[in-house]
């Protein structure tokens, strides 16, 4: 993926471009540790930050956005726990077998990451999706929240950064690498123009949306057409994929299915606060 393939309607108005002074030399800087140190990724502790990070601000903003809400603090409470006592046991579960190497090819007869990555899309989007409780959360939360946080993205560049390592083949570095980093890059930007409130800036978040999608489906198809296993039908030159063993394979385990929710949620958000404002026209 490419920057020649974001539509043209996601890019957003000037001032929202101010925030890529500041992401990009960040992500830069973050792929050339990478790139350069290679005992920081292969120890997790990068991958622990920012998980937590991401995790506190998800509690964080569930708790808040449910303040928004009409709900009685009873009701906070109850709901701010149906979800984050099921996502925290998410992550924590997901995390040990990482550790585990539960995920490794060949430790169990069939594997188990492409399960680690369909089964929480299938069983949450519904919830998630046709949840009348969280449908008032969606409708009391700013839109710009769901599509900022994402800016987490950019630390996929990990995967450029293995690639110039040569531990990755380009075939599935390149266009997951690229494509993280662009919907990363493109979240604060997408989430000012969102917050202008005019049809254009909420067009470039649905677009926006789509772009991380897109990107997922490219990246797990990939992984699963090179990486060893039952899917396998392309053996690529030069190094396997590799993305099996801690802390890496938490990535395809937990975040990918974690940020295809949140992209849904997004979605959804959007096309209800279009409905509501038809309405009051």
């Amino acid at each position: 993926m490419t920057t020649d393939i974001i539509p043209a309607a996601i890019v957003p108005p000037r001032p929202a471009w101010r925030s890529l002074l500041w992401t990009v030399p960040f992500t830069v800087l973050w792929t050339w540790l990478i790139h350069s140190l290679p005992v920081l990724p292969e120890s997790g502790l990068p991958a622990l930050a920012v998980r937590l990070m991401v995790h506190g601000l998800i509690a964080l903003g569930l708790w808040l956005g449910l303040e928004r809400t009409d709900l009685t603090p009873g009701q906070r409470r109850t709901t701010w726990l149906a979800i984050m006592v099921p996502f925290t046991l998410w992550a924590a579960v997901a995390w040990t077998a990482a550790i585990d190497g539960v995920f490794r090819t060949g430790a169990f007869p069939f594997p188990l990451l492409p399960a680690a990555i369909f089964l929480p899309v299938i069983i949450g989007a519904p919830l998630l999706l046709l949840s009348k409780r969280v449908g008032q959360l969606l409708d009391a939360m700013p839109t710009t929240w769901l599509v900022a946080l994402q800016l987490y993205r950019v630390f996929g560049s990990q995967w450029l950064a293995y690639w110039l390592r040569g531990l990755l083949p380009g075939l599935w570095a390149l266009p997951a690498g690229t494509g993280d980093v662009l919907t990363g890059l493109f979240a604060v930007p997408a989430a000012i123009a969102l917050a202008a409130g005019t049809a254009e800036g909420r067009k470039a978040a649905i677009l926006w949306n789509i772009f991380g999608l897109v990107d997922f489906a490219v990246a797990i198809t990939l992984g699963l057409l090179i990486s060893p296993g039952p899917f396998q039908l392309i053996v690529p030159n030069g190094p396997s994929i590799g993305l099996d063993a801690y802390p890496n394979v938490l990535t395809p385990a937990f975040v990918v299915p974690g940020s295809i929710l949140l992209h849904a949620l997004s979605l959804r958000q959007l096309r209800r606060r279009s409905r509501t404002e038809v309405v009051r026209r």
